[in-house]
């Protein structure tokens, strides 16, 4: 076998899963998800929370590009085996600069720049590996030339914000975003999927990293203090929301969705890759990273030691993360499955609203108190469901489906 053959991308099975390379490729992405959420937590203003989004807009784009790249050519053959840990090396150094990908912190390299150019560089060997896979394909070759200017337009907006400080910077943040995803959006849907099952299998995976994220959350919060009743019910009570929001997601809703997008065709399935994988579960991952950010502060609360903090609310912008990233993943579920099966999830609209209505309610109640009505009311949510849509679930679970 000559060095070229062994170079040579390999087409992904029909039926493929997710590769073992493509779960160390998430290890970067999970090292990501807790930067941002420190970046939040040091200093939880609204600023620092759009903050905290827009830098998991960039990195969630930085993701997207290699799980369709992966579901066209096996991510642990050929050159895919060495474009994969490339950019896991460039992913990582972004990571690394999550805290100065705004300000710059005083002594070595520019933050802001490195972060920028990071993100150029997952991106380009994305573009690359595209490039190289579609010599043979003119129209998924016309679709990376359209996709193109989209890379080139965020990064340099990327660039030029690094350069800037306040809302200015945040603006140019937001055109490069624009850029990335309204390029994309309007780019056409001549790209290629081969295994709609490893697709799905990918983007559910990614929401269990960010939901152990959360887990990760609660269990740093507390690792150095002496275990206590209020430290084990906080801890409990996390571990059920986190549990509670992967069953809205794992129980139906992936599966109906699943279901839809097997059979779709053409240029209808692409969009549904395209909008309910690659563009609705950014939402539900910005969702869950926010609710990091509340229960780390809930766990400070209840892990201080001081009887006093116990009783202390939870308040502010924590606050807010905690019930509005709870909705936020809920509506974005809904969106998911609206678009792909056109069947709107009613109680789950009717929780997110609730959740928000109920912010300034909890505003004045011991934190532990609003982590447990937290609790009770996504609770009751998936008890309803159960009864309310047993008929439908059990069809879509065990029902006979091609």
């Amino acid at each position: 076998m000559t060095f070229a053959h062994r170079l040579r991308p390999r087409l992904v099975e029909e039926r493929a899963s997710v590769s073992p390379l493509e779960l160390f490729f998430d290890l970067v992405f999970v090292f990501a998800l807790t930067r941002v959420t420190d970046l939040m937590a040091e200093d939880p203003t609204g600023v620092n929370l759009l903050r905290g989004a827009l830098v998991m807009a960039v990195l969630w784009w930085s993701w997207v590009g290699y799980a369709w790249l992966c579901n066209l050519v096996r991510a642990d053959e050929g050159i895919v085996r060495v474009v994969m840990f490339g950019a896991m090396g460039a992913m990582f150094i972004t990571a690394l600069t999550i805290p100065e990908a705004f300000d710059d912190l005083a002594g070595g390299l520019d933050g802001p720049v490195i972060f920028a150019l990071g993100y150029f560089v997952v991106r380009l060997l994305h573009l690359v590996m595209f490039w190289v896979i579609s010599r043979t394909d003119p129209q998924l070759r016309g679709q990376v030339l359209r996709f193109a200017p989209s890379m080139v337009t965020g990064t340099a907006f990327l660039l030029i914000a690094s350069q800037l400080t306040g809302t200015a910077q945040t603006v140019m943040w937001i055109l490069a975003l624009a850029g990335d995803y309204i390029g994309t959006l309007i780019g056409g849907t001549d790209w290629r999927l081969r295994s709609i099952s490893h697709f799905a299998e990918r983007h559910g995976l990614i929401i269990i990293v960010a939901l152990g994220e959360s887990i990760v959350s609660i269990g740093i919060g507390v690792a150095s203090l002496p275990i206590s009743w209020a430290i084990i019910v906080a801890s409990l009570l996390g571990l059920a929301v986190s549990g509670l929001l992967w069953w809205s997601y794992f129980d139906v809703t992936s599966l109906a969705v699943e279901h839809a997008f097997e059979e779709a065709t053409g240029a209808r399935q692409i969009k549904i890759a395209r909008n309910c994988y690659s563009f609705l579960h950014l939402p539900m991952v910005i969702g869950v990273v926010m609710l990091s950010l509340g229960l780390k502060k809930i766990l400070s609360y209840v892990g201080d030691g001081n009887h006093h903090r116990l009783t202390d609310p939870l308040y502010g912008w924590p606050l807010i993360a905690l019930f509005g990233g709870a909705a936020l993943y809920l509506l974005a579920l809904v969106a998911f499955k609206a678009y792909a099966t056109r069947s709107v999830t009613v109680p789950r609209v009717v929780t997110a609203v609730v959740l928000i209505a109920l912010i300034p309610v909890v505003w004045h109640i011991p934190a532990l108190a609003t982590l447990g009505v937290l609790t009770a009311v996504l609770l009751a949510m998936i008890g309803y469901e159960m009864v309310r849509y047993d008929q439908p679930r059990e069809k879509i679970r065990h029902g006979s489906h091609p």
